[in-house]
This record gives C-alpha cells, structure tokens and sequence, in this order.
C-alpha cells in the first residue's frame, strides 16, 4: 500500500465547517495543479442531493480562496454525494456500491471526535476499508488513554501504515523550514545545545476569541486544542537530533518521538492557566466555566544536548496579534576590556503570519565612545499565491501513501503523556483582559527571563540582559 495511489476521495463531513472552509478550497487547487483527477465523494446527513452539494462547493469557494471557473467545472465532474446517517449501515453499503471498481479509497474523517469510533467499525463492517486509508482529524483522543482506545479501533479496520493523523501545523511550509534551516547551514550545529542557549519559547497568539465555537473550546481548551499538538510539534523540530543520512524520511519521525520521550510529564507547577475576559458570555460556554483559552508551560528535555535548558510554550486566545513564533536565546558573552558583557544574542524564526528569520548581533554603535549596540539580521518571505496551503499538501500526501507530514500513533502516545497530569480540574484559571498577553501569572513563569511576544520585532537590550 506504501506507493499505491488512492483511486478515489471520501470525506465525511462534507456539509460541515471544516469542508466549507479548508477542504473545498484544496481540492479545487489540487485540480488547477493537476493533482486531483479521482472521484471525490461527499457524505453528511443534511437532506441534499448532488446539485445542492455542489452548490455548496461554489459557496466555499467564492467566500474561501476565490472560484477558478475551469478548475470548478472539472472539480464538478469528479464531485459526487451520499445523504445518509453515519450510524445506518445502509450508508456505506451505498458507499461501497458507489466506490464501484475503487479498490484503494482514502477516507477523511472531517467529524466530531466522538463519532470517529463509529464511523470506522462502519467502513470496516461495509467493506470500505478493506485495501483503504483513513485520514483522521486532531483532537486524537481527549486523553492518553482515549487515544489508546482510539488507536486500538483503527487497527483493527488499517494498517499503521495506512493511517494519517492529521496536524495542519504540520502541512505548513514554514514549520518544515525550521527542519531545513537546521540541518542545512553547519553554522548552527555546534551552538545549537545546552552549552550555548540559555532558553527556548514557543508562543501561538491568536487576536480573536474562539468564533463562535464556545460549545467545542468547552470540550477542548488550550492545553487540548494547541499546547498538545502545535506547540509540541513546533518543540519537537527546534529539539531533534539530526535524522541519519538516508533517503527514509521515517527516520524524521523517529527522531521526533525521542524528543518527546525525553520530556518528563507536566506537574502543576509548570503550567499557568488564564481564560479571556467574556468567555462564559460566548454561545456554548458553561457561566462558571474553568476552561483555559490561554495556557503557558515549562518544561525540561532530558537528553545529552538539551540537559537544563527551559523551553516555555504559551498559546493563547484573543492576545494582540495572531502569529507564531520560536525565539531561541543565547548565553551571554563575557565581557573584554572595560566593556559590560554585551547582551546575548538570539535566533527568531516567525511561522506566521510572514515567514522571518532573524538573528540578534552585536555592532559597534556610533557612538564616540567604543560601545556595542544590537542590530538584528533578518530574512523574511509573504506568502505568495504559489505556496501551498497545508490542507492542499496533506491531501495530496495522504493519496500518495506519504505519512511524513502526519503524526504516528507513538508520537501521538507521548505528546499525551507530557500533558495528561494537568488535563483534569488544576490549578485556578486567572482572568486576563482581551488584547493583552494574558495573565500577570504567567511572568513568572519564565524565571526571569521575560516573555518575548511575537510582533514586536526585536527584543531591546533590556529585555535581553539577564534577570
């Protein structure tokens, strides 16, 4: 199955918001870029027929990336549309008898976590799976052990190979630029350790609130939704070990599950919970609700290059500016002559919403006096129209049997076992004001460090001195 194309697309979901905005949007770039040319079959239960379903598609379209109107028409042709219960298996016995001749089916699970379980023991009952993938939306699981007993249920109907737990974070090209601008420039390797770096932060800032989805952030909150995921992710390249000099890009992944099996399970006093300002207001939200819309960690690899260098994550909603950063701070240099020792310098990859790289050096100031100022070096790229989106990239691997972008079931494992001891009723949730960098609590966290916030540029001098 490794290098057999899918010879056609399912999606369950396919009424749903993450179709409306994401899915529709890739599969009509897949066809402009020639990547697309299978049956693509949509099945929900709303009451529609195949003419509504495309309808559907147009309105996506024309609200979400623009409508290309010949790659419309040939996205129409390969469209097709089962109305049906996912708890009736006469849905997927239609299914079947609509997949015809396709022997190779990628399913995507576009649903709510709790029916996933469902949904599979259906696709394997029908027939569906048999020769198939899966492609399975995050959450995975709300826990280690839902994840577990998750995992049990797909192989049961697939293969490990065969299963593609998608991560968007994943499928974004800067997140992989971090791989490559590591492992690329030899500068970096002999520094790149505890000798040298005094602390890493990661920080996912969102300026807007959860959009009128207050009834998942309940189920979900920030630890689930960002900090499990995303952030350990984006941890997981900035930490790994160069992969060996091979053409398997599992090793990758390999090198990834290690730095995760080398971080110690959170504790309480590692993690600051804060919740915004008009939350429990929000559609959906309990009036005494304790679910955290921002969470910020520290947390500790214990491995030969990172052994006591602090990594700080923090995620947030409605923070001032939507973006995401790594700023990885250097130790500082001793001082020469008469001078004070000068302020370390720092390397700052930015994810989003432009990709930079910037990196902190000191100069001589233009002062009479011979003193030093920073001066950051920086490399930034907007976006263009040919970059692909992430959703468009995972497809397009997931049909090709190319798991590299997605996470495997032991990563997937251990990233729950780092936050399962802070997911149940904590510590208290401290209330912060939208539009600021949440809770004064947090300060502390970072053992005099200070917070470097993503959108402010470079840090000044005074917030790199040591504490």
């Amino acid at each position: 199955m490794d290098h057999v194309k899918s010879d056609a697309l399912v999606f369950l979901g396919a009424t749903g918001d993450l179709a409306y905005k994401k899915i529709f949007p890739a599969l009509q770039s897949m066809v402009k870029h020639g990547t697309l040319n299978i049956p693509v079959i949509g099945v929900a239960k709303a009451g529609w027929n195949l003419e509504q379903f495309r309808q559907r598609a147009q309105d996506s379209l024309e609200k979400h990336g623009g409508l290309d109107p010949a790659a419309f028409a040939k996205l129409c042709t390969l469209l097709n549309y089962i109305d049906g219960d996912y708890a009736d298996p006469a849905t997927f016995q239609q299914l079947r008898a609509v997949l015809g001749e396709s022997q190779h089916p990628v399913h995507y699970l576009a649903i709510p976590p709790q029916l996933f379980g469902l949904v599979v023991r259906q696709l394997q009952d029908s027939g569906c799976a048999r020769g198939a993938r899966v492609i399975i939306e995050k959450p995975f699981g709300r826990n280690q052990a839902t994840a577990q007993e998750l995992n049990g249920i797909l192989r049961a109907a697939f293969a490990e190979q065969d299963i593609f737990r998608i991560d968007h974070y994943l499928g974004k090209l800067a997140v992989q630029n971090l791989l490559v601008f590591r492992f690329s420039n030899l500068v970096l390797e002999p520094v790149w350790n505890r000798n040298f770096i005094d602390c890493v932060q990661i920080t996912m800032a969102e300026n807007f609130g959860v959009a009128g989805r207050g009834g998942f952030y309940e189920q979900a909150g920030a630890l689930r939704d960002v900090l499990q995921n995303h952030l350990l992710q984006v941890l997981a390249n900035v930490a790994m070990e160069p992969p060996p000099g091979t053409t398997d890009l599992e090793s990758v992944r390999d090198e990834k599950v290690k730095v995760l099996k080398a971080v110690r399970p959170l504790e309480e006093s590692d993690v600051i919970r804060g919740q915004f300002r008009g939350y429990r207001d929000e559609k959906g939200v309990a009036p005494d609700s304790q679910v955290e819309t921002f969470a910020a960690c520290r947390l500790f690899i214990n491995s030969w290059r990172w052994q006591g260098v602090p990594f700080y994550l923090r995620t947030g909603k409605n923070l001032p500016v939507t973006s995401t950063e790594v700023f990885v701070k250097f130790r500082q240099a001793p001082a020469i002559y008469e001078f004070k020792a000068p302020p370390p310098n720092y390397f700052r990859f930015r994810l989003n919403p432009d990709v930079t790289i910037a990196m902190g050096a000191m100069v001589r100031s233009s002062e009479r006096v011979l003193s030093v100022e920073p001066v950051e070096l920086l490399v930034s790229h907007e976006p263009t129209a040919e970059d692909l989106e992430p959703y468009e990239l995972l497809l397009s691997d997931a049909m090709n049997g190319d798991a590299f972008r997605f996470a495997r079931a032991d990563y997937v494992n251990e990233a729950w076992r780092i936050v399962d001891p802070v997911l149940g009723d904590g510590g208290p949730v401290h209330e912060y004001e939208p539009g600021t960098w949440g809770p004064a609590a947090a300060d502390p966290l970072v053992d005099g460090h200070g917070w470097h916030n993503p959108g402010d540029g470079m840090p000044s001098p005074a917030f790199l001195q040591p504490k």
